[in-house]
């Protein structure tokens, strides 16, 4: 692998995304987006060096690689098998569970938000053939997006009623 690449987990109404450094070994961003958000962060990606895109082949996948290849990124697509499992599991090594979240069975800990960046890094991890170390910093910007998300849609929700 030569330059930075990132990681692309599709989805119908939000996409995980993350970049990791060149030398392959580090997250350096993480997000949760809309699929129109992710194009635009990978197009500012591209002019700050991002080489390529690592794509889950599940649910929406199919509409990704023409758009990444005109912005001159290559495209490998990776199986998505069993990848959200896996991301439920790597969110508790990354964030190990606090409080009463100890208590329960690993099996039946639900991460307290959307997990699809982490899909996204395990992606890219499958590609790489590797494990990527990931701060602790870019958690909490997750966890306030995921927060306000779910305010929102509690809104929402309260509107239609």
């Amino acid at each position: 692998m030569r330059g930075e690449w990132a990681g692309l987990d599709p989805g119908r109404h939000k996409c995980g995304l993350v970049r990791c450094n060149a030398e392959g070994d580090v997250v350096i961003a993480a997000h949760i987006e809309s699929a129109a958000a992710c194009l635009q962060r990978l197009r500012e990606w591209r002019h700050d060096g991002l080489e390529g895109v690592v794509l889950g082949d599940g649910t929406g996948s199919d509409l990704w690689p023409r758009p990444l290849q005109r912005l001159g990124l290559r495209v490998q697509v990776v199986n998505e098998h069993g990848s959200t499992l896996a991301a439920r599991e790597r969110y508790w090594q990354l964030q190990p569970p606090q409080g009463w979240r100890c208590l329960l069975p690993q099996g039946l800990r639900q991460p307290p938000r959307a997990i699809d960046d982490v899909v996204a890094q395990l992606l890219l991890e499958r590609w790489l053939g590797k494990t990527l170390q990931r701060s602790t910093e870019l958690e909490r910007p997750l966890l306030e997006q995921d927060h306000r998300t779910r305010q929102a849609q509690k809104r929402a929700r309260t509107v239609k009623a």
